[in-house]
This record gives C-alpha cells, sequence and structure tokens, in this order.
C-alpha cells in the first residue's frame, strides 16, 4: 500500500497559497463560533468532537465517493494517516481549552508561533531550503508574540501557552502531510481526521458516563442538552471543518510547507475581525504593534532569499 508513497508531484503555489487563505478563513469562524459555544455550563470538548464530525463525515464520505475513483480514495499509509490525525486533534483540544480563558486575538496571536516551528520543522525534516528572509520573518515574528503576551507582566496569563504547544503540534502535522502523506487525496486525509474527531469524542463521553468524572467546561465529559441554536451552530461547524480538513491537505500537499505557512498569519487578521464582531474585543496598543510585526513577519517569511 506505501509503494507510491513517495512519488513527488510537481509544486502548485498559487493553489496551496489561496487554500490556505480560504481555510483559515473558515478556521478563524469555527473557533469564533467553538468560544462562544464553549466555557462554563456549555458544551464539552468531546461532545462537539462527536456530533460535529458525525454531520461531516457522511456528507464527506457521500461526496467523495460520488466524486472521486475509488482507488483514489484509498489510503497509501493508514499508519502515517493515523498519526497525522492524532496530532491534528490533540492540536485542537489545546487551542480549543485556551479559547474560554483568552481573548481570540490573543490566542491567534500565541498560536502563530506556527511559523517559527513550520520554518524549522521544514529544514529539519522536510529537507527544504528556507532563506535568511524567512529567518528574519520568523524572529521578527518572535518579538511580535512578545510583544503580544508580554510574558513576566501583568497581562501574561499560562493559558496562553496552550496555543503554543497547539502550534508546534500542527507544524508536525503539516510537516507529515508534507513529507509522509503528500500523494493521499485530501478527502482521504479529511476523513481520517473526522474518524479521529469522532473516535476520541466518543471516547470522552464513554469515560464520562463509566466513570465519575469531575470536569467543567471544555473538558466536561457528559452530554449537553442541544437546542435549536446548539444544532444550528454545531452544523455550521461541520461545514466548516468540512472546509478546513480539505483545504489544509490541499494547501500543504501543492506547495512547500515553509510558504504556505507563512500564510496561515492570515488566521492572526480574521481572528481579529471576529473577536471584534462576536466578543467586542479590543486589543491594546501594544498587542496590535505585536500583531502587526507578526504580519509584517509573515511577508517577510514568504520571500525565499
Amino acid at each position: 500500500m506505501e509503494s507510491n508513497s513517495n512519488i513527488q508531484r510537481p509544486d502548485n503555489v498559487p493553489l496551496g497559497v489561496v487554500t490556505i487563505v480560504g481555510t483559515v478563513l473558515a478556521l478563524s469562524l469555527g473557533d469564533a463560533l467553538i468560544k462562544s459555544l464553549g466555557g462554563s455550563g456549555g458544551m464539552g470538548l468531546w461532545q462537539l468532537f462527536a456530533v460535529r464530525s458525525l454531520l461531516a463525515f457522511p456528507v464527506l464520505i457521500s461526496g467523495a465517493l460520488v466524486f472521486l475513483n475509488r482507488n483514489r480514495l484509498a489510503p497509501r499509509s493508514i499508519r502515517w494517516i493515523t498519526i497525522r490525525s492524532l496530532l491534528l486533534t490533540a492540536m485542537w483540544i489545546a487551542y480549543y481549552l485556551a479559547l474560554p480563558l483568552l481573548p481570540l486575538a490573543v490566542a491567534a496571536a500565541a498560536y502563530y508561533t506556527l511559523p517559527l516551528f513550520i520554518v524549522a520543522f521544514a529544514a529539519l525534516f522536510g529537507r527544504e531550503t528556507v532563506g535568511r528572509s524567512q529567518w528574519v520573518g520568523v524572529a521578527l515574528g518572535f518579538v511580535g508574540i512578545l510583544l503580544v503576551l508580554r510574558p513576566g507582566g501583568e497581562a501574561f496569563v499560562w493559558a496562553a501557552l496552550l496555543p503554543i504547544l497547539s502550534a508546534i503540534l500542527y507544524a508536525l502535522a503539516m510537516i507529515l502531510t508534507r513529507t509522509k502523506c503528500r500523494n493521499e487525496h485530501p478527502a482521504t486525509l479529511a476523513l481520517g481526521l473526522n474518524a479521529t474527531f469522532i473516535v476520541v469524542g466518543l471516547a470522552g463521553l464513554l469515560v464520562g458516563w463509566m466513570l465519575p468524572v469531575e470536569a467543567t467546561g471544555f473538558l466536561s465529559t457528559g452530554w449537553t442538552t442541544m437546542g435549536p441554536k446548539e444544532w444550528r451552530t454545531t452544523a455550521i461547524l461541520a461545514g466548516l471543518i468540512l472546509v478546513a480538513s480539505v483545504g489544509t491537505a490541499v494547501a500543504y500537499q501543492a506547495a512547500p510547507a515553509s510558504t504556505v505557512g507563512t500564510f496561515d498569519f492570515a488566521y492572526v487578521g480574521f481572528a481579529l475581525i471576529w473577536g471584534a464582531v462576536f466578543f467586542a474585543e479590543r486589543p491594546d496598543k501594544i498587542a496590535m504593534a505585536g500583531i502587526a510585526l507578526i504580519v509584517i513577519a509573515g511577508v517577510l517569511a514568504v520571500r525565499r532569499s
């Protein structure tokens, strides 16, 4: 099954860039909706994972079977797909746990230590050439992160480390997409990810049913009754995770991880918009300066010289 996994397809940088920008738009909107769902008395992560992907999975597999050749849909390596899916699931757990505790823009900025790890991992594991300006961009982005988080100051909270953990996990998953899953069909990777969400979500709910686990908020293992609003929001989230799970795979298969990763910075701008629209969040001037540096760093890191 893995004999063709090392055949390389040519890069398509414009496709990778356009796809990742659309993907982070969907992701940022979904994260804003999840922030509005979770927290005290809200839906737990395990229920969210299970219900969202149980809604998305039938749509995804039906579309894949109708429009794709079944042989093309067959996985080349179940092992690497599983590892990638588990890394992404752990990434979303860490990030979602931070959302009720941080302003959306701050969580996004902490998460966007991501390019530092993607560029480093691309050089170390993906054997990609990383130019001087890209490393300058990474360094500048790190300064921006310090301005946003201000470790040691009154504005710093330890929950800000959760998005950084999620950034490391995401970077590893995307390098894996590029190096080990490049010839998997994006629909196959999306099916694997959503299947993992279902298994992990149901396992969390099962633990809560079988054992007296005391947990609240996003870590709650109990079932929260869902009214029309919750079902409607979860259905929207299912659609967004379809876009995100397919789009991420397409982008990182189509272009070098160090290039696509820099355009992930668009998430920060979208997070600022959704934070203002949904939660009336307004970062202070220092944080805005840090976010601006992060965006500039992303532009610099695109250059391959």
